[in-house]
């Protein structure tokens, strides 16, 4: 990124790493940040989009529009916790 310029997200340390991209209406993708800039348009190679329902589709290398972004999430130390609040309500039901 040129200097002086700021970008909304720092997205430095997340370049060559693997990010998966929410977009506006929904979309899904992941792959990997090869680039970005101050309005967060990136670049991702080896993308593949989330179809639902256990499809996917494979892109390949994209560019994508940082006005369409809503979220970029590092993929690389993320894990799964169990819900607090999906336990049992079986206390609550006898009142």
């Amino acid at each position: 990124m040129p200097k002086g310029q700021e970008s909304i997200l720092d997205l430095a340390s997340s370049v060559d790493k693997k990010v998966t991209v929410h977009f506006n209406g929904g979309r899904v993708c992941t792959g990997t940040l090869k680039g970005y800039d101050e309005l967060v348009n990136l670049v991702l190679s080896d993308t593949v989009e989330d179809m639902g329902e256990g499809e996917e589709r494979k892109l390949g290398l994209i560019v994508a529009r940082g006005t369409q972004v809503q979220r970029v999430v590092d993929e690389e130390g993320r894990e799964e916790i169990e819900n607090p609040f999906d336990g049992d309500d079986d206390e609550d039901e006898d009142e």
